[in-house]
């Protein structure tokens, strides 16, 4: 008893020291007119800024949903905002992803229903059981469930974006867990091992041209453009998703964590749905106009566009 107690006390300890390590998230760049929806393109990167436009068009992609619902085995989380960036460079049709430095997902952060008690207890395990019994009605219950990247997105297919049912992208994920006992490095995935999405087209979208001046400003014949997807939800049922890990003090709340919610749980018992999806890829409407350094003029109109 006395050790579980001296345990229990530690993770408190932990937990209040954890509260001084949250901060909030960096603002997004803003950007003028047509150019928003791209604000995390990275135009700057070597690759982005090395395209010619005639051998490699570089490109500015966006994906994103207002909401949505991701499923682990029995256990069904209605997400936040997500949204999805990557520079794209086109080679004669083949196409290569080029990943934002911070990372090609970013979503808002949601409550876990029932919180640490929901994800976690009842157990077995007597320390946890000691802190299972100390959450009721306590604010230290909260846990928030953040997705983001494990690693740079692949495969990406222009075709199956306006079409249905074939993925567009593969996207590594992990989901962070947010709560004092949890500690600030709990993760379900890992960059080693993540969450795989193949997220495809539920129903076929809705395609227009938007095309606009270098500032943003709506023009009909404006050297800018990029087709916009939107009016279907996009989905995916056959990823696995891995076990927690860095749950607690010394990892030591990650196995209480997997026996309550399943995990690993294999590929058919897991889905995503993302409701209303929006994706736009574009930059220069001709790209070859701008060669031999179509690179460089997207990354220096992207740059006028910011709002200061």
């Amino acid at each position: 008893m006395r050790r579980t107690r001296t345990v229990f006390l530690a993770m408190v300890a932990a937990a209040a020291a954890s509260l001084a390590l949250v901060t909030p998230a960096s603002a997004a760049t803003t950007l003028a007119g047509a150019w928003a929806p791209l604000n995390r393109c990275p135009v700057d990167d070597p690759a982005m800024l090395a395209a010619d436009g005639v051998t490699v068009a570089a490109l500015c992609l966006s994906s994103s949903a207002p909401s949505g619902t991701f499923t682990i085995g029995a256990t069904t989380l209605t997400t936040g905002a997500t949204d999805l960036q990557l520079g794209v460079l086109n080679q004669s049709g083949t196409y290569t992803t080029v990943a934002p430095a911070a990372g090609a997902v970013i979503g808002d952060s949601v409550d876990i229903p029932g919180g640490l008690l929901g994800l976690m207890c009842p157990s077995a395990i007597p320390f946890i059981s000691d802190i299972c019994r100390q959450l009721t009605n306590s604010p230290l219950n909260r846990v928030t469930a953040t997705i983001q990247s494990a690693g740079a997105p692949t495969d990406f297919n222009l075709a199956a974006g306006v079409g249905t049912g074939t993925p567009i992208i593969t996207l590594p994920v992990k989901i962070k867990l947010d709560n004092p006992f949890l500690g600030s490095t709990c993760y379900i995935g890992t960059n080693a091992n993540p969450i795989v999405l193949k997220p495809a087209n539920l129903a076929r979208p809705t395609g227009r041209v938007v095309r606009f001046n270098a500032d943003g400003t709506a023009n009909a014949t404006g050297q800018m453009g990029y087709l916009s997807l939107s009016g279907a939800a996009q989905g995916d049922s056959t990823f696995a998703v891995p076990r927690a890990s860095g749950c607690g003090l010394f990892g030591i709340l990650s196995g209480a964590v997997d026996l309550k919610q399943g995990l690993p749980s294999p590929a058919g018992s897991n889905s995503l749905v993302l409701n209303d999806a929006v994706t736009n890829l574009g930059g220069f409407q001709v790209p070859r106009n701008f060669a031999p350094t179509q690179g460089q003029q997207l990354s220096q109109r992207w740059h006028a566009a910011v709002v200061n």
